[in-house]
């Protein structure tokens, strides 16, 4: 059986493009969920900020992150991820103006937190329920 340089370069073309295609969607979700991440930090201590520079007032929030974190806790003022690894690079992150329990964590559902934001009139930091 003959077998055209054509057909055989095609082929070869094929394998090149589909290894390449194993080797990069996976690269590409692991972006997306540190990107997930960050932004959920990101957008996290800005709205404790905001609760911060206020005097008092509270705000119900809800954040989405990559559905393999099953929850968020708080160590002194430490945010982290469980299970340990998922948060890509971002799996601890010191987070300021914030006055949470030790060993305080929220369970993700579907990929979403929900908490409420803080801050009594007398009260210097923000808490978390």
């Amino acid at each position: 059986m003959k077998l055209s340089f054509g057909m055989i370069f095609s082929i070869f073309l094929i394998i090149i493009f589909l290894a390449f295609a194993f080797y990069v969607i996976p690269k590409f979700l692991d972006l997306q969920k540190n990107i997930t991440t960050k932004k959920f930090i990101e957008d996290f201590q800005n709205d404790v900020d905001k609760m911060w520079k206020s005097t008092q007032g509270s705000q119900e929030v809800e954040y989405s992150l990559p559905t393999k974190i099953e929850e968020i806790c708080f160590r002194n003022s430490e945010l982290y991820f469980k299970p340990i690894g998922v948060g890509g690079d971002s799996d601890y992150k010191e987070m300021e103006h914030l006055n949470v329990a030790d060993n305080f964590c929220i369970k993700s559902s579907d990929g979403k937190i929900k908490m409420t934001i803080k801050k009594d009139f007398d009260e210097v930091l923000v808490k978390i329920e």
